[in-house]
């Protein structure tokens, strides 16, 4: 081969290698936009954030939050978001009687009335600016006691917050002025456990998982409107059990190469769709039981990593570059989260269980095991990476911070008071962070 030649097939491989490049699409503005960060994978350029904090020590403030919601603070411009509800309790005699419909056997919170709201506080001060009613419900599905009605992330872009409460509506607020530009019913399905699926934005559409016992497809809504702009069908075989069809997953918009796909985690299947239509592009089965899916997938190394969720869960390695045939190459079976979030930082992907708090670190390109270690705890909220370290976050309110690495090195640990359910912020050097009764500003003091 002469040296043109040479140089001729080196920059035909630098230029398929860039055209295959695959990347999380970025939220658009900035500050803490949609649920795990500005790409959906629990990263935040941060640096100065506090190692250590308590109920005394590093709280910038401290504000209660009424009514009760499991969905994770967003920001953008001005205030922070999120929502909740205020539940009124249903009668013995409706509970008994509403009870017979539930098939699943799961401990349930039923209610006559729910009304749902969004939440602004002031970044600066702490003091709860908004408390916008969005939507008032009588008699609506139960939830399981693990789960809130107000659980969905809004997602927030400048001037508007997107907020969805699966089957209950979906509401688009203007964050100026605070009032509600359109709200939509169009999809409704029987969550079973209660609404779990955060929404996404990509161009002028807000895509949403609905995964119900009865029928399961994904969607989307002009953002400009609310009105459907496409809905898709799940295709693929799944169990015949209503139980076991159901699904809480977010979406992950991707660019390979230039081409925009909708990664989307549902009952035994990993679909991809067209973001602009609805189209399935692809789709792979599990080759296990997957359902009630609710970690949100994260991606590099030519990879797609999520976890089968519940039932034996097992963490998937898709290998997809968007040039080829997805397949799986590879799986993990001990200790894989049922609800938080998985972590990839550079060549490492990290995990939490939900019921023991047992952390374990793979290598994200072959999934060998690196450690597998015992935090003690539960966790619901999903890790994140941010001023190189990794936070870990449990139900009792206790956050672990390690050293990102091959080995397992525990930093510090912090406690706060109440428990915690949803996801943590970062905006600027602080960690905002939302327990069953407040939200907190934590930052060093200065």
């Amino acid at each position: 081969m002469s040296l043109i030649q040479r140089r001729l097939f080196f920059l035909c491989i630098v230029f398929h290698l860039l055209g295959s490049a695959v990347e999380p699409v970025v939220a658009a503005g900035g500050g803490w936009p949609q649920w795990r960060g500005p790409n959906g994978q629990g990263h935040a350029d941060a640096a100065g954030l506090p190692l250590q904090w308590s109920e005394k020590q590093n709280i910038r403030w401290k504000t209660s939050i009424p009514g009760r919601g499991h969905s994770s603070p967003v920001m953008d411009d001005g205030l922070i978001w999120m929502t909740t509800a205020y539940e009124t309790p249903t009668t013995e005699k409706d509970l008994e009687d509403r009870l017979k419909a539930n098939t699943g056997g799961q401990p349930l919170t039923l209610l006559s009335e729910l009304r749902l709201h969004a939440i602004g506080v002031d970044p600066e001060t702490g003091r709860l600016e908004k408390n916008i009613p969005l939507l008032t419900l009588q008699n609506p599905q139960w939830v399981h006691k693990q789960n809130s009605y107000a659980s969905p992330t809004p997602v927030i872009e400048k001037g508007r917050l997107y907020c969805h409460f699966g089957t209950y509506g979906t509401v688009c607020l203007d964050t100026s002025t605070g009032r509600v530009v359109w709200e939509n019913h169009d999809l409704e399905i029987m969550h079973e456990n209660g609404p779990g699926s955060t929404p996404v934005l990509w161009d002028d559409h807000l895509i949403v998982h609905c995964d119900g016992s009865d029928s399961q497809y994904i969607a989307a809504l002009d953002k400009r409107t609310g009105k459907l702009a496409w809905k898709t069908p799940r295709s693929g075989e799944m169990n015949s059990n209503p139980q076991l069809k159901k699904s809480y997953g977010t979406p992950l918009i991707v660019e390979f190469g230039a081409k925009p796909q909708v990664i989307s985690p549902g009952s035994d299947w990993l679909y991809s769709y067209e973001p602009s239509t609805g189209k399935e592009l692809w789709k792979v089965n599990y080759g296990t039981l997957g359902f009630s899916i609710v970690p949100r997938p994260v991606i590099g190394h030519g990879h797609i990593y999520f976890s089968t969720s519940f039932m034996r869960p097992q963490l998937l390695a898709v290998q997809y570059d968007g040039t080829r045939k997805p397949e799986i190459s590879w799986r993990y079976k001990r200790g894989v989260p049922t609800i938080p979030s998985p972590l990839l930082v550079e060549s490492e992907l990290y995990f939490v269980n939900d019921s023991g708090g047992i952390v374990t670190c793979l290598d994200a390109e072959t999934g060998k095991e690196y450690y597998r270690e015992r935090l003690g705890g539960n966790h619901n909220a999903s890790p994140i990476f941010a001023d190189g370290r990794i936070y870990l976050f449990s139900r009792e309110g206790e956050t672990v911070v390690l050293a990102p690495g091959k080995e397992f090195k525990v930093l510090e640990r912090n406690t706060l008071e109440g428990q915690l359910m949803a996801s943590v912020a970062v905006i600027g050097k602080a960690i905002i962070y939302r327990s069953d009764t407040s939200l907190y500003r934590i930052e060093t003091s200065q």
